[in-house]
């Protein structure tokens, strides 16, 4: 009878226990976000205030990305893609919605830029900015200067896709961003067409444009050129501000006697939207928004601004950053500026197909 009893107790006190997997918080995080993009400090000081361990990997194209995205069970918490990758994804349901109650620093958000990727993301239910930034040129200003001559202007994508002055820097080295989708946009926007087209033609006339240059084209790449720029091995490059701006700060740290910059030409340029997502199947979506929300600290976003030189989309952060940094047009470009910016918009399947079909062509001359 006495071992009845006790056993009854025993059963009533294990049911009124929370299971283990709700008394265990998660430990663990798994982000993989692109290269170069976050500060020393970022990561250990979300595991000091949480206690959670970060694993950390990195991708240098929204390829890349969807690619282990679309496999399934990828096994991250947090995903960065950029806005218009993100649309399509979203639609394909590999995103799970934001529970923004465990995101109170969502607050510190610029509500103007939020609208500006409601199409990619209706509502913002999915995502939350990692960080924004352009496509334009970089340059080593010395050697090109010294090729092309001091009154050649450089505010044109003329330079690069003109070959009577990117045939002049062959020599000097030539970098194309390997990410079909930001090329296309830029060489359909220099041609007078809608850069976010959706006609098939338009594609085959951006094609023949890109094949006239191919020739002069030294490497397709989306993060080794950044160590490029800064060591004087290539003097023109189709790339992403922040990294051209990591390169420059690169290269003054190793006090070279060349000059760096990045240029947006005066017609125009793309610009873009990293967003912050929790993949349906993540393990860890508790310490997925506590990971948002620490981002989203103005005092963190800011520190990540200093060291890899991309704006984000939180208000709050500015006055943190940098001055130096925070009135630099190259990387916070001016009204003036963002007027002839144009968003990169989600395309349909068969565009994208089409993209990544003359790409692999275009890079392999096949």
């Amino acid at each position: 009878m006495k071992k009845k009893l006790v056993k009854k107790v025993l059963c009533s006190l294990l049911l009124l226990l929370p299971s283990a997997g709700v008394l265990a918080e998660d430990k663990v995080l798994n982000v993989y976000n692109w290269s170069d993009y976050i500060a020393k400090s970022t990561i250990p000081g979300f595991e000091k205030q949480t206690g959670v361990k970060v694993k950390y990997d990195v991708y240098d194209s929204d390829d890349t990305l969807q690619a282990k995205m679309m496999t399934g069970r990828a096994g991250y918490d947090i995903v960065v893609p950029t806005s218009n990758f993100m649309a399509k994804q979203i639609e394909a349901g590999i995103y799970q919605k934001l529970d923004k109650s465990k995101i109170p620093n969502l607050a510190n958000l610029d509500k103007a830029l939020m609208a500006k990727i409601q199409d990619a993301d209706p509502g913002n239910a999915h995502g939350v900015p990692w960080a924004y930034g352009t496509d334009g040129l970089g340059y080593n200003f010395t050697k090109v200067k010294a090729i092309l001559g001091k009154d050649t202007p450089l505010d044109s994508w003329d330079i690069l896709f003109d070959p009577k002055y990117v045939s002049k820097l062959k020599g000097c080295g030539v970098s194309v961003l390997d990410q079909a989708n930001d090329v296309f946009a830029v060489t359909l926007h220099h041609l007078g067409k809608d850069p976010n087209s959706k006609n098939p033609a338009d594609y085959q006339a951006a094609f023949e444009l890109l094949k006239k240059i191919r020739p002069y084209i030294t490497q397709f790449n989306s993060s080794g050129y950044i160590n490029d720029l800064a060591n004087g091995d290539i003097c023109l490059a189709l790339g992403w501000s922040g990294d051209v701006n990591i390169a420059k700060h690169r290269a003054a740290e190793a006090k070279r006697t060349y000059q760096l910059g990045y240029v947006i030409p005066k017609s125009g340029a793309p610009i873009w939207f990293d967003v912050m997502v929790i993949p349906k199947d993540a393990p860890h979506v508790d310490a997925a928004l506590k990971w948002i929300n620490y981002i989203e600290n103005p005092e963190v976003n800011a520190a990540i601004t200093d060291e890899v030189f991309y704006p984000t989309a939180n208000a709050a952060a500015r006055k943190f950053v940098k001055p130096e940094i925070a009135n630099d047009p190259s990387i916070y470009p001016p009204e003036s500026v963002m007027k002839t910016l144009f968003l990169l918009k989600p395309l349909p399947s068969d565009i994208m197909r089409l993209q990544n079909r003359l790409w692999t062509q275009l890079k392999t001359g096949r």
